[in-house]
């Protein structure tokens, strides 16, 4: 199969077009001429990427895929803002298996992001979404075999989806070739181009062809991200959700004041029947607070997963397979967990800590009510974390109230 016939005025192209504008009957501020397309089959889709779309679950794009898959396909650089759940991981799945050759078996599509489980995740939809198609991803990650990276890209595929140390130390040994990459994708870009990213970000694109399509995915996109895009991207095509619109319909937000950090164990422990009901995830902000939590639960015979970064990738794996299956029900975790790993059971999230940061809090909240489903965050406030609290609420134009009694009934 060739390159699928989908609209695409040529690379060049792609170098021209309009100035962004705001739409104020939309929560989007796209560049002039990108409209909505409401179906996938409108949007000119290969037919084996839409019977792996369709057999992978989807029926109907997104807002933000209805917006933003288009422009890319058409070759353009594009900024893709939306909320957590809204389905931003398919919409790159689905872009690269439409633009890769499956003719060919070099790399064509580099998608970086900041976690290993996400780069996975990525990389399992991909192949999922392409399974139709003969289109083959490998996901590099660190933590796992060199041997085994060496092995599969050495056998060829179309896609590579990775963390940004592994990807270019594949590129550095010449195991990873990147002659025939036409996309760059930086998925969760806040999080990639922030300061720890930043140089191995920069390390890999200058090994990339210079006609390069770049694009950035986020759910949140901070005015200094924005500015630093003009030195790799080339008139990009905006698809931005306003701030006042950030905060998921689906999810009902409280806290819980607790004086002391002392008590908040004694709290999460007396909610641990509710927790049960469902699947729920739990952050702190340290790995060893994790570990601390983790053993105090425990010790009080209640039955938690725990995982972070420091832990072998081995063990994160199976950690993350028991929670996707259902076996473990509860999983504390640090922030390596709050971005774009999606598992359908959970309804329920807990900030046992508060995020350092005010953009991190729709990460971790989004786990939950993902694609429209209901869900509830709590928030354990201590009396010095009510400025951050109301930080976090004016931000996003949201409420969170206290909790009520009745928090198994929500």
């Amino acid at each position: 199969m060739a390159r699928a016939n989908v609209a695409n005025p040529g690379r060049g192209d792609r170098r021209r077009g309009g100035g962004a504008r705001e739409d104020d009957k939309s929560v989007f501020k796209t560049t002039t001429g990108v409209e909505a397309v409401a179906s996938f089959e409108d949007m000119g889709i290969n037919e084996n990427v839409l019977r792996g779309l369709y057999q992978y679950g989807y029926e109907k794009p997104s807002a933000i895929q209805q917006r933003a898959i288009m422009p890319i396909l058409r070759g353009r650089d594009v900024i893709a803002q939306a909320q957590s759940g809204t389905g931003k991981t398919s919409m790159i799945a689905l872009s690269v298996c439409q633009v890769v050759d499956t003719s060919s078996r070099e790399v064509q599509a580099l998608v970086l992001s900041p976690t290993r489980e996400l780069a996975s995740q990525t990389a399992k939809t991909i192949q999922a979404i392409g399974l139709h198609a003969n289109i083959h991803a490998h996901a590099c990650i660190g933590g796992k075999s060199i041997g085994e990276d060496i092995r599969r890209l050495e056998h060829g595929v179309q896609v590579v989806s990775g963390t940004p140390g592994r990807v270019c130390d594949m590129i550095k040994r010449r195991s990873l070739r990147t002659r025939a990459i036409t996309i760059l994708i930086l998925d969760e870009s806040d999080e990639m181009l922030s300061r720890g990213f930043k140089d191995q970000i920069y390390g890999v694109y200058r090994y990339l062809p210079p006609d390069l399509q770049v694009c950035l995915v986020s759910a949140t996109l901070p005015r200094e991200i924005l500015e630093m895009t003009s030195k790799f991207m080339t008139d990009p095509v905006k698809v931005l959700v306003k701030r006042d619109e950030l905060t998921l319909d689906g999810i009902k937000q409280y806290f819980v004041a607790v004086e002391k950090e002392e008590w908040k164990l004694e709290t999460l422990c007396d909610l641990y029947e509710t927790l049960t009901i469902t699947q729920a995830v739990i952050f702190c902000n340290t790995k060893r607070k994790v570990d601390w939590l983790s053993e105090s639960m425990r010790s009080s015979n209640f039955t938690v997963s725990s995982m972070h970064g420091d832990m072998p990738q081995k063990e994160r794996d199976e950690i993350m397979n028991q929670f996707r299956g259902g076996h473990s029900r509860i999983l504390i975790t640090t922030d390596v967990w709050a971005r774009g790993i999606d598992v359908d059971q959970i309804s329920l999230v807990i900030n046992y800590d508060l995020p350092n940061n005010r953009e991190l809090y729709i990460h971790r909240i989004g786990r939950s009510g993902r694609f429209g489903r209901k869900g509830v965050g709590i928030n354990f406030v201590k009396n010095d974390d009510i400025k951050i609290l109301r930080d976090i609420e004016q931000y996003y134009s949201t409420q969170i109230d206290e909790m009520p009694n009745n928090i198994a009934d929500l």
